[in-house]
């Protein structure tokens, strides 16, 4: 009987390499931006620090579940990615209105926290988006081959359509 080996033919396909490292990508942008909204206003964020470190922790998880090939991970941060885009819709705003004479000051200034809290929307969604798609390429495919058949596919000799899968 011929050794059997398991191929992940979606893996390979250019479009979910690529998927994949802009999800990652864009979990990292979000850390660093709540992050760096985090400590910029932390004198003004009345009791949320705790929840935006679970943020930037989650989703530095997440990232390297993803770099993984983790593809579970996938709608738990678009969820959140959601979730964030409607608390930094929200909370953006608010920094600009602080920007004026007799607020104090945090150690950012108020504009560069509502920009950079504003910016937060895009990149949820962007990162909402992209997380969905990636889902959809069912990354966690498995066909069990033959080593012989394996070699010729990771060689280029056959596409992921021509795999056969091996006979118990």
């Amino acid at each position: 009987m011929a050794d059997t080996v398991l191929v992940h033919p979606n893996r390979d396909k250019r479009s979910s390499h690529v998927n994949r490292v802009i999800v990652v990508i864009l979990l990292l942008v979000s850390a660093a931006l709540i992050l760096i909204v985090t400590l910029g206003g932390w004198s003004h964020l009345q009791g949320s620090q705790p929840i935006s470190f679970a943020y930037v922790l989650v989703y530095l998880v997440m990232a390297w579940q993803v770099a993984g090939w983790n593809r579970g991970v996938l709608p738990v941060a678009a969820a959140l990615a959601v979730l964030f885009a409607v608390i930094a819709a929200v909370a953006g705003p608010q920094w600009f209105d602080r920007d004026k004479a007799g607020f104090d000051d945090p150690v950012l200034d108020p504009s560069i926290l509502g920009i950079l809290t504003v910016a937060l929307v895009p990149v949820q969604l962007l990162l909402t988006g992209f997380a969905m798609s990636a889902f959809q390429q069912h990354w966690n495919v498995e066909v069990e081959v033959t080593r012989d058949e394996a070699d010729r596919y990771q060689s280029g000799g056959l596409s992921g359509g021509q795999l056969t899968p091996a006979q118990p």
